[in-house]
Order: structure tokens, then C-alpha cells, then sequence
């Protein structure tokens, strides 16, 4: 068995839950991944940027991953976000997270200084040699402002322990250059939940998701049935978690699902700055969208919607 089978399926790109101080939740944190874990999600993704990895401290980010690898233990893998345009930095996290026993890393695209193609070889290659867990790298050009070409996908994967791809370009026709150019036990994964079936249909092998914070039961059965060929009974839950897939995009990723979950009552809605809470009325269309799956009834969307307007006055 390659050591990349370990994050086959569906992975929760977990969000972090705040207190309305602001804090840290480690009480709601240990809800959620108990959820997460009892709904039989494949591993999980703390600390990416669906996590508000960017404004976590250095000490919180340590803590958030310790809580999932102590709750996960045994049960499923734990595959922590560390990225950055620092390589050095990137490097001492990713070596201060295994030592507390994450079974991966995944290493988003340097931001902000767009490096070269050459650079990104650079940068990942120096990472892997300094680590010796499997690393999936995260390529999502619409907030890095650099894409990981093909070419250059293909050159990673040579390196010994670089086992995967997180594929959020959002374009199919490279996706399936990837997946041509890379070995067949290199794990390509979505990065876009709407996009998770023509990915496996194309020879990809899950998804990172933000939907499965909500329906992680669900999720992880629509990769599944696809990845056992039954794309008949996965489309009949995509078509039916679409609405879903798309309202949590209605404002910047993790906004709304935050503001779901919030509905959900599992966290508080709270977010840190830069981030603010959705607009009215989109939280409204959040809401619905709820409603329509049974995932909120009308009187716990009013008690969630109480809280969420205490929450933002605080």
C-alpha cells in the first residue's frame, strides 16, 4: 500500500471555531471533529485556510492540530495545513506538527511573492527533504495568485514523499493533464466540492472539502459510490447537496460555512478579522438552503439567527 492511500475519499477541511471573545473553542473544536470522525469522514484537514490558518498564532495552530490528532487517533489520519510563502518557516512547522503526530501535511502554493515554477519546485522539494511525512500540495491559483502547472506537478511527484495534489484551479482540462502526467499512485483530490465527480470520473481520488463540515455523513458517501463507479448514486446526492456547495461560496470561503454551522448550532458565529460575518440577506439564503435539506428546523435557524445578532453586537 503507498503511503498517499492514507487520504483517499473525503477530507474535512475543518473551519476553527472562536469563543465570542475571540479565543480559541477547544470545546466546540472537540465537537465538531467527534462529529466529523462518528459520520465516517476518511481523515481530516485542520489548520488550512478554511481553518482561518492566517490568523491563528503559532501556539494555536500547534493546539488545534494536538486536539485533532488526540481525538483522531486510531481512527483516522490527520492531514495538517501548513503552507506559506516563508520556506524556512514552512519547514520548522511542518516539523514541529509531526512531532506532535499528524500523519501529513498539506502545503498550500506560496502566496504574495509568486515564485517561478522553478521556485515552487524549489520550495516544496526543501520541504519534503526536511520532513518525512507525505505532503499533498495545494494549488489553488484564485487565492495564491500562482498556479502549479502540470509540468511542474510532474516533477514533484518524483520526489519521494510528495504523494498528492489538492486541485482547486477549478480547470478540468488541467486537472486531466495532472492526472496524465503524474504516476498512477499519485493522489489528485479536488479542491472544489461541484467539481469532486468529473475529477474522479477523469481518475482523481477525492476531495478536500469545505461542504462536509455540514454533511460530512453525506459527502463522504457521494466520493465513495463514485469512486466504487456508481456515479448514478452519487449524482443523486450531489444534485441534492448542490444548493449547498454553492451558498458556502455566496462570500469568501470560510464565511458562510461558518455561518451554517452557526445555524447548525455547533460553533459560534464568529470569525477573525480580516473576515466579517455575511450580509444579511445572505445569510437568509444560507439559512433556507438549511432549511430545504432538514439540516436546521425553522425554530432552531430563529434561535441560531438570536444568537448570531448577540454575537455581532458583542
Amino acid at each position: 500500500m503507498f503511503i498517499g492511500t492514507r487520504f483517499i475519499g473525503t477530507g474535512t477541511a475543518l473551519v476553527t471555531p472562536f469563543r465570542r471573545d475571540g479565543s480559541l473553542d477547544e470545546w466546540a473544536l472537540h465537537g465538531l471533529i467527534k462529529r466529523q470522525i462518528e459520520a465516517g469522514i476518511d481523515f481530516l484537514v485542520p489548520c488550512g485556510t478554511t481553518g482561518e490558518s492566517p490568523t491563528l498564532t503559532h501556539e494555536e495552530h500547534l493546539r488545534v492540530v494536538e486536539i485533532a490528532v488526540g481525538l483522531a487517533k486510531g481512527k483516522v489520519p490527520v492531514l495538517a495545513g501548513a503552507g506559506g510563502y516563508n520556506t524556512a518557516e514552512v519547514i520548522a512547522l511542518a516539523r514541529e506538527l509531526a512531532d506532535i503526530g499528524a500523519d501529513g501535511i498539506l502545503s498550500v502554493t506560496p502566496y504574495y511573492n509568486k515564485p517561478t515554477q522553478e521556485g515552487l519546485y524549489q520550495h516544496f522539494r526543501a520541504i519534503a527533504e526536511a520532513v518525512s511525512l507525505p505532503i499533498i500540495l495545494y494549488s489553488v491559483q484564485g487565492r495564491t495568485g500562482v498556479n502549479i502547472e502540470p509540468a511542474t506537478v510532474k516533477r514533484l511527484a518524483e520526489v519521494k514523499n510528495i504523494v498528492g495534489i489538492k486541485e482547486a484551479s477549478g480547470n478540468i482540462s488541467q486537472m486531466a493533464a495532472i492526472l496524465n502526467a503524474v504516476p498512477e499512485d499519485f493522489v489528485v483530490l479536488s479542491g472544489d466540492d461541484a467539481i469532486t465527480l468529473p475529477l474522479i470520473a477523469l481518475g482523481g481520488r477525492g476531495i478536500i472539502s469545505v461542504v462536509s463540515n455540514e454533511i460530512p455523513a453525506e459527502m463522504t458517501q457521494l466520493t465513495r459510490l463514485a469512486l466504487q463507479g456508481d456515479f448514478s448514486g452519487a449524482r443523486e446526492i450531489h444534485r441534492r447537496c448542490h444548493p449547498l456547495m454553492e451558498i458556502n461560496f455566496v462570500e469568501s470561503n470560510p464565511i458562510p460555512v461558518k455561518a451554517a454551522l452557526a445555524e447548525m448550532d455547533l460553533l459560534e458565529p464568529v470569525w477573525r478579522l480580516p473576515l466579517v460575518p455575511p450580509k444579511a440577506e445572505n445569510r437568509a439564503r444560507i439559512r433556507a438552503v438549511l432549511e430545504t435539506l432538514g439540516l436546521v428546523s425553522r425554530e432552531a435557524a430563529t434561535h441560531a439567527r438570536e444568537r448570531s445578532h448577540a454575537a455581532i453586537a458583542h
